[in-house]
């Protein structure tokens, strides 16, 4: 089954020197949920603040924008895990900064969704939902999944709406640049805004490049009124 053979990927990871699951520090992820810790966040979308342990944030709009909040954690030691998202690139991950040597997939968890999520909420910080199971949860079974991510100090991701999540993060796209206006050439970066609301956080958005011209999120451009030039003042003689 699936969830077995999850619980005994954790068994296995727990086994490496230097690998620590949070079943194994439940203690210290409660203290760190309690005290507020928060994993951190890349670039420009520092500015709506890091993941904090013991929450559930839902994300919609955008799957680049749900990979680009792995990618700090990810290199800074902190393990993730993706449950039910076969069609989440693993090459888009790497470009967006994910460390794939600390990524768990579990592309199609079947029907044993449920105990699988479960398993990864104990021993990994971080769980990411996919679409199809965010639209078949119910409120019930959410508010389980809210409340075992925040007896463990780990960050729970739900890939599209959720209900009673603690803080929502919505891409609104813009446009790429890069290309000439006939449309030949290559496409460099595509502006968008992300919109964090939620009931524990207060509204707040942030302009970004995303994908940014490496590849990774990027602040956006100043707009061509803010790098304009200060109106002149005529100081009498």
């Amino acid at each position: 089954m699936v969830a077995a053979a999850a619980a005994d990927a954790l068994a296995r990871l727990a086994s490496i020197p230097g690998v620590r699951t949070a079943s194994a520090l439940a203690g210290e992820r409660a203290s760190g949920a309690a005290d507020g810790s928060e994993l951190p966040v890349a670039g420009p979308l520092a500015a709506l603040g890091g993941l904090r342990r013991g929450t559930t944030v839902s994300v919609a709009g955008s799957t680049s924008l749900l990979l680009s909040l792995l990618a700090a954690p990810t290199t800074n030691g902190a393990w993730a895990a993706l449950v039910g998202m076969p069609s989440a690139g693993i090459a888009a991950a790497a470009e967006l900064g994910v460390a794939l040597r600390r990524l768990v997939l579990v592309p199609r968890p079947g029907a044993d969704a449920a105990a699988v999520a479960g398993a990864l909420l104990d021993g990994l910080d971080i769980v990411v939902l996919g679409g199809p199971l965010c639209r078949t949860v119910s409120a019930a079974a959410a508010a389980r999944f809210s409340r075992r991510a925040r007896n463990r100090g780990a960050v729970l991701i739900a890939a599209g709406p959720w209900p009673g999540a603690d803080v929502a993060l919505r891409c609104e796209p813009g446009r790429w640049h890069g290309a000439a206006t006939d449309g030949h050439g290559r496409l460099v970066h595509r502006d968008a805004v992300v919109r964090r609301d939620g009931r524990r956080a207060a509204e707040a958005a942030v302009a970004v490049r995303l994908p940014g011209p490496d590849g990774t999120v990027a602040a956006a451009a100043p707009s061509p009124a803010e790098t304009a030039r200060p109106a002149m003042t005529v100081v009498a003689p």
